[in-house]
């Protein structure tokens, strides 16, 4: 019989050394712990070891003979009540790798009915020296956001069998439509190892989207089946290519869902040290998926911390984007930006270095936090996104608040004196409408989710066009491609962080569906067969355009005032017909903006206009008189997309006109 020795608290989870495999397991209530070790090729438990000494709230031991690749799992002894059941199998919090992915099944719910068989098993990693993690690349940033999975799945020059996986995202012919693109930044929706909600397999459907976490070290084998050396393999591949990974990371619920759900991991081991609960006894409810981590109590904080280490060390990410981010900050009593997690990452010498974007709110009391997050940390804007979807819908009224966005959101992130690329300025994301489905449909179409249409947002601020859903009306299509091309237009020369959407570059659909989570089929995979190679084009030449001028991509607050001695304000507001702006005309359509940087040091000055249009007639155009030896030359022309040279004297319908000046 193997003698385990006293180990160590000390790393959490299981380590592998020269003599077998340290065990630390955080289970304050626990009354004992088990590993079991598995068979790697039958799946079947070969032994099972009681953890001999405790410090604190950890478990530990020394496993000596055990080493890297092992499979094993933990068992939880302890008061029912608490919800321990040594039946249950529980995943590592801290495993760094699973052998499978997780699959629902009966005994993980039924208690005393032992779930070991259903389980995934985590495997002891290699030791190895993390290599050197590369500080992330300098502003501007252009942000794409996209799925592992969806991006790559139907793409015709990536082998069949590594569709869908990081391999497939490394692959040069994906990485080739980024760099044409001009994106600087990937934004990865979840790959952390997750489950399904119980109410998916029995309509035959999964979380495509992953929002549903239950190893948070841990890739998903799905997505890597090679493990993390998979995942690193891409990220170096793509920041070869001058593109850095930022990875969307949910820390505010775990996939054991409510008090109905199953047990797998932290339910099983430590409920109440990481769960929080409200004064019912029930788990509070704040990130809308059954259950809420407690991120301001040492255990919980502590996984989240070592999890976004680990991924910036092993798998060499740039940053991370903190889903309903709101939660991440609050207490007992609310959201506090300065709550331990928030201020444990500020701190933390790694992760204060990183990109941090804050989705600032969840649908808990007070939820809404836009503006609340610490400078330096980019805010999904939501207030950009509703203000242009009403401006281009024809909404009145919409022409002040227009100004405020391009400017950058200073209503929002100016009292803190924060500068404009705290705000993360997108027209649609993962969650709602693609742009080409924004232009088509006035109703969400979400019945194959199965949820009776009942689920998705219902304002969601979009217009058809005319005619709701498919239409082969030349007119119809016309409408919509020069609607895309405003909205693009409009995202990509405002003042902030901007993110483009997977396929709204070139057409993407999802018929209408505005919340195609559960949708792992052709509705949420890019169709590279039906890519708009015209639309790809560009938004690429916009891309370009906003990385290549300081004018549109500078960061500093504006004022309206001049900063050198030309007399040329940092911004001037103006009507087509070169008037001032009348801010308080309801029935205005139009708004053209003039954005001026001085040089500084080897930066040249540099002067942009954008003239934005949501009338439905041509109007005459007043082109400001350009700086002297400079010419007013096109940039981008939503109404006329691959014509450049001198400015127009009228602004088309539905439009928007993108100038620089140059030397002449």
């Amino acid at each position: 019989m193997i003698e385990l020795g006293e180990g160590t608290p000390e790393p959490l989870g299981v380590t592998a050394d020269a003599a077998g495999v340290n065990i630390a397991v955080v289970a304050p209530d626990a009354t004992a712990i088990e590993i079991c070790l598995f068979d790697a090729t039958r799946d079947v438990q070969i032994a099972c070891h009681t953890l001999p000494a405790r410090s604190g709230d950890v478990w530990h031991g020394h496993l000596p003979g055990v080493g890297a690749g092992a499979r094993y799992g933990l068992r939880a002894h302890g008061p029912a009540a608490q919800r321990f059941d040594p039946s249950k199998l529980l995943l590592d919090p801290w495993a760094r790798r699973i052998d499978r992915p997780f699959l629902l099944h009966p005994s993980q719910f039924a208690p005393g009915v032992d779930s070991a068989a259903s389980m995934p098993k985590a495997v002891v990693p290699v030791p190895a020296a993390p290599p050197p993690i590369p500080p992330p690349m300098p502003g501007p940033w252009v942000i794409y956001e996209l799925h592992v999975r969806g991006f790559t799945r139907l793409h015709p020059d990536i082998p069949e069998g590594m569709r869908g996986t990081f391999a497939a995202l490394g692959h040069p012919a994906a990485i080739a439509h980024l760099r044409a693109l001009g994106v600087t930044h990937v934004e990865l929706m979840p790959v952390a190892a997750g489950i399904d909600e119980r109410h998916l397999p029995p309509l035959g459907l999964n979380n495509h989207w992953n929002y549903n976490p239950v190893g948070f070290l841990a890739p998903d084998p799905r997505l890597a089946p090679g493990g993390m050396e998979e995942v690193r393999a891409a990220t170096a591949a793509l920041r070869a290519a001058g593109i850095g990974v930022i990875l969307d990371v949910v820390y505010n619920h775990s996939g054991e869902g409510d008090e109905h759900g199953p047990t797998l991991s932290l339910r099983g081991l430590a409920d109440r040290a990481f769960h929080r609960f409200g004064r019912d006894g029930r788990y509070a409810n704040d990130a809308g998926c059954g259950n809420t981590l407690a991120l301001d109590r040492p255990w919980p904080l502590r996984l989240a911390m070592d999890a976004m280490r680990h991924w910036v060390l092993a798998a060499g990410v740039e940053g991370f984007r903190l889903d309903l981010g709101t939660t991440l900050g609050r207490r007992d009593h609310g959201f506090d930006p300065h709550a331990p997690l928030l201020a444990a990452m500020r701190q933390d010498p790694l992760l204060r270095e990183r990109i941090i974007i804050a989705e600032p709110w969840d649908i808990g009391w007070g939820g809404y936090q836009l503006g609340a997050f610490p400078p330096g940390w980019p805010e999904w804007n939501d207030k950009f996104r509703d203000t242009v979807r009403r401006f281009w819908r024809g909404d009145a009224g919409q022409v002040a608040d227009l100004a405020t966005r391009l400017a950058g959101s200073a209503d929002v992130f100016g009292p803190a004196r924060r500068r404009a690329c705290d705000s993360l300025n997108y027209v649609t994301s993962h969650d709602g409408f693609t742009l080409a489905d924004l232009v088509a449909f006035t109703e969400k179409r979400n019945h194959g989710n199965g949820e009776h249409g009942h689920d998705g947002h219902n304002e969601n601020h979009s217009w058809n066009c005319g005619v709701e859903g498919p239409s082969d009306d030349p007119v119809v299509l016309a409408r919509r491609a020069g609607d895309v091309r405003a909205l693009l237009a409009t995202l990509l020369t405002a003042r902030g962080t901007p993110m483009l959407s997977m396929g709204d570059e070139c057409g993407r659909t999802q018929g209408g569906n505005n919340n195609a989570y559960a949708q792992d089929n052709p509705v949420s995979w890019l169709d590279w067969a039906g890519m708009d190679e015209a639309l790809f084009a560009f938004t690429a030449r916009l891309v370009r355009a906003r990385l290549a001028h300081p004018a549109l991509h500078a960061d500093a607050p504006l004022t309206g005032m001049t900063r050198d001695g030309t007399g040329l304000p940092d911004v001037a507001w103006l009507r087509p017909d070169g008037a001032g702006v009348d801010w308080g005309d309801a029935a205005g359509r139009s708004l053209v903006a003039v954005f001026y940087v001085p040089a500084r040091g080897t930066r040249l000055a540099d002067r942009v206009l954008v003239a934005l249009h949501a009338g439905a007639d041509s109007i005459p155009f007043a082109v400001p008189l350009p700086r002297e030896g400079f010419a007013w030359r096109v940039l981008a022309d939503s109404a006329d997309p691959v014509e450049s040279g001198g400015p127009p004297a009228v602004l088309a319908p539905r439009s928007v006109l993108l100038l620089a000046e140059f030397a002449a």
